[in-house]
């Protein structure tokens, strides 16, 4: 029995991946040259794209495996090895070394993840974990996202911890007050006694604001897929699903 979605059909795959048509063979050429049609064990029944397709849209949607797989006409436990085949290939790639000119802008954010391995109750009043994403400031173009980390931690220990202070090294980088102590470009704070910042430090204030709102935008983006939003994954899912979705999000903006 056939599925309902194949990536053959291209009305299927600007909805379920947010590429288009010429974007979404592209990511089938960098998966294919990874490794994704490596055959081991029993054939895969689904077609290479058919299958990155099928990752997406678990992760486009958050259904369950179990009502994805039927959309494919393939049984949940094939669409669990999809899963598990295709998803690290489908990560962005380490940073390369940045160029002089280049400015980095580094924020958390909060997803709710069931595995309380990896999660704990945070200020969105759920237990969710704390990944810290990096990107271009000109690009907007997502270069790292860290370790996940519980929830409960703050953005200063974050970024230490979660391995993404390794990338910024070297590299300008704007981050919000939450980021006091580190060596980031954070805004300008009242100092003890100080009544208010001078015309100068608001200015400054109000350019840094501008800029960091491009990360704000990115993470929005990045929301967009559902999984984000209650991730049942165990153990590095949620990363591995953080590191795709980031890939997906660079290909359809840089093209």
């Amino acid at each position: 029995m056939g599925g309902v979605i194949s990536a053959d059909d291209p009305k299927w795959i600007e909805p379920f991946s947010g590429l288009s048509d010429w974007q979404f063979a592209r990511l089938v050429a960098l998966v294919r040259r990874r490794g994704g049609d490596v055959q081991r064990g029993r054939p895969w029944r689904l077609p290479l794209a058919d299958r990155v397709l099928l990752v997406a849209t678990y992760w486009r949607t958050n259904l369950t495996l179990r009502q994805v797989a039927p959309l494919f006409g393939v049984s949940k436990s094939a669409a669990d090895r999809i899963l598990d085949h295709l998803a690290p290939l489908l990560a962005i790639s380490p940073a390369r070394r940045s160029r002089k000119d280049t400015v980095y802008i580094v924020d958390g954010t909060l997803v709710p993840t069931r595995d309380r391995s990896v999660a704990a109750s945070s200020k969105n009043y759920r237990y969710s974990t704390n990944l810290q994403v990096v990107i271009d400031a000109n690009s907007r173009l997502v270069v790292a996202i860290g370790l996940p980390l519980p929830g409960s931690r703050n953005d200063c220990r974050a970024f230490t911890e979660s391995g993404v202070d390794r990338v910024c090294r070297g590299t300008p980088t704007i981050a919000d007050g939450g980021y006091q102590g580190t060596s980031l470009l954070i805004p300008h704070r009242k100092r003890r006694g100080q009544v208010q910042l001078s015309a100068q430090q608001e200015s400054e204030n109000a350019v840094h604001r501008r800029a960091r709102a491009r990360v704000e935008h990115a993470l929005s983006r990045l929301k967009n897929w559902k999984i984000l939003r209650d991730c049942r994954l165990k153990g590095n899912g949620v990363h591995q699903a953080m590191l795709g979705i980031a890939r997906l999000h660079n290909l359809a903006l840089a093209g």
